[in-house]
């Protein structure tokens, strides 16, 4: 399989598991009636702060989505793979301890590692969304 495929398919299960997880936590606190099935917030602020910071990596990895498989499926589509597969791995390593860093902590460091993973995620994107607009302009 190619490996930009395998990455987006590891992305696409990170995120579901975040969200099953969130679900979990979510359904404990209806269950032991500490809250209303139909109350949550959808930015989860009303939760306690480790299951807010759950719902908040968990809208991250879907709020990247479409830009990271964009260019992983084009890649795919016209056949492609060698632009994206080289950097596939670190952005999907960067992706992960990304949302880890974020379940495990809202500190200053942890903020600052959050956003230099972030930036790894989109300069590996504007790399692979330069060399396949150079790849369509010799098309």
């Amino acid at each position: 399989m190619y490996t930009g495929i395998t990455v987006l398919i590891l992305y696409t299960l990170w995120t579901v598991l975040l969200l099953l997880a969130l679900a979990g936590a979510r359904s404990s606190l209806v269950l032991a009636r500490k809250h209303a099935a139909n109350k949550f917030d959808p930015s989860g602020a009303d939760m306690p702060p480790f299951i807010y910071r759950l719902t908040r990596a968990h809208a991250n990895c879907i709020e990247s989505f479409p830009w990271i498989a964009t260019p992983l499926l084009l890649a795919a589509a016209l056949e492609l793979h060698y632009i994206v597969s080289p950097l596939a791995w670190f952005l999907l390593i960067a992706r992960l301890t990304q949302s880890i860093v974020h379940l495990i902590s809202t500190s200053h460091l942890a903020v600052q590692i959050r956003f230099v993973l972030f930036m790894v995620q989109i300069a590996i994107v504007v790399y692979w969304c330069s060399m396949l607009l150079m790849q369509f302009s010799t098309m």
